[in-house]
């Protein structure tokens, strides 16, 4: 009985163009080395795997282990027909990424794709990849399924950095694709480069004509991507030892974000200290208030709390979350209502109708009514 990749080779068969160019048998390989001068201490500890990884990865690992990879496909879906033909691959030796690309010229050498890669899986490995776990590492799998392997790509550790970045970058960037973090982040622009969409029609093309300088552009936008991938790597890492030094207060509230998120308050609330744009500043104040209230710091979030009411533009949940503490820390629930009140009287006078403010109103509402019936029943 045939297999279903037997099946997918029938149904996808490479056409004979009428080249009289014989298919070599075997993987096209390349091989390139880029120095790096940012291998800054504490980068591979278990901190910054824990901090990028969203605590998803709760160890260090010595930078030789980090496998940084990425694919290219025949398609931008993971349905049966996609195959991902070239496997990129990178590693950390001394100062310099090695960077190894495998291609496979033709369909029958997609196993021997699959085994080159995966002798580069030793057991200390850490994948990280841009949307691997969407992404690439699925499609790697099925493959090594439909080549009848037996291996588990999800068993190793797997960072993958679109997670991290979009923790630490979409408040200033909004979208973060990686060619988008090159710019704005890491500061260059590539030149000429291939689109990710043109890869499989440019592979196509190489399968009908069998010229191999069609593959050029393809290699070089596979290897950019992965020297993009370290380097990003390289830069997160040094932001979560360093996040004072970040360029840019939307990041530097971010990371605080993931700090909190984390548990690490004290590192947070210096990161919201350190916050002084005018817009980001505020929404560092509401942050650090609400995470006083939470470790119940009652006098320092009720001083953080009151220094957003005297701006007198700010988000009115601090009248929710001002009258919570004065009603069940302070157990004075006559100015809990009169905080409420305040904040109905602002809600009513500065804000546009929206969502967000008709539920702030309809909390403070419903406070007010409760706190009533409780002043008066102490009176």
């Amino acid at each position: 009985m045939a297999s279903l990749y037997d099946k997918l080779k029938q149904i996808q068969p490479i056409k004979d163009s009428g080249s009289n160019k014989p298919m070599p048998q075997e993987l096209l390989v390349r091989t390139h080395q880029v120095p790096l001068n940012d291998l800054a201490p504490g980068l591979f500890d278990e901190d910054v795997f824990s901090f990028l990884s969203n605590r998803g990865i709760r160890r260090g690992f010595n930078k030789e282990d980090l496998l940084f990879f990425d694919t290219e496909t025949t398609g931008l879906s993971r349905g049966v027909g996609t195959v991902a033909f070239l496997i990129g691959w990178g590693r950390i030796v001394g100062d310099v990424l090695k960077v190894t690309q495998a291609l496979m010229r033709d369909y029958p050498q997609e196993h021997q794709l699959l085994k080159q890669f995966q002798e580069e899986l030793k057991e200390d490995t850490c994948l990280v990849s841009y949307n691997g776990k969407s992404f690439d590492l699925p499609l790697l799998q099925s493959r090594l399924t439909m080549n009848r392997s037996n291996r588990d790509l999800a068993e190793l550790p797997h960072l993958d950095l679109l997670h991290a970045a979009k923790r630490t970058y979409k408040l200033r960037l909004g979208r973060t694709p990686l060619t988008r973090l090159e710019q704005l982040v890491l500061g260059f622009e590539r030149q000429g480069d291939l689109p990710g969409a043109e890869v499989p029609v440019r592979y196509f093309k190489y399968l009908e004509t069998r010229e191999e300088s069609l593959l050029e552009d393809i290699l070089d936008h596979n290897r950019q991507d992965i020297i993009t991938l370290a380097k990003l790597f390289l830069n997160m890492g040094l932001q979560s030892l360093q996040p004072l030094n970040a360029a840019h207060q939307e990041d530097l509230f971010s990371i605080g974000r993931v700090y909190e998120k984390h548990g690490q308050y004290e590192r947070a609330i210096t990161c919201y200290k350190a916050c002084s744009d005018q817009v980001v500043s505020k929404l560092a104040m509401l942050q650090m208030a609400e995470l006083y209230r939470k470790q119940r710091k009652d006098e320092e979030a009720v001083a953080a709390f009151e220094a957003l009411q005297a701006d007198r533009q700010f988000n009115p949940r601090v009248f929710i979350s001002l009258a919570k503490i004065y009603e069940h820390r302070y157990r004075d629930p006559a100015r809990a209502l009169e905080i409420t009140r305040q904040g109905m009287l602002y809600c009513y006078e500065r804000i546009a109708k929206s969502t967000e403010t008709e539920a702030v109103i309809l909390d403070l509402e419903r406070r007010s009514l409760r706190l009533i019936r409780k002043v008066t029943k102490q009176a």
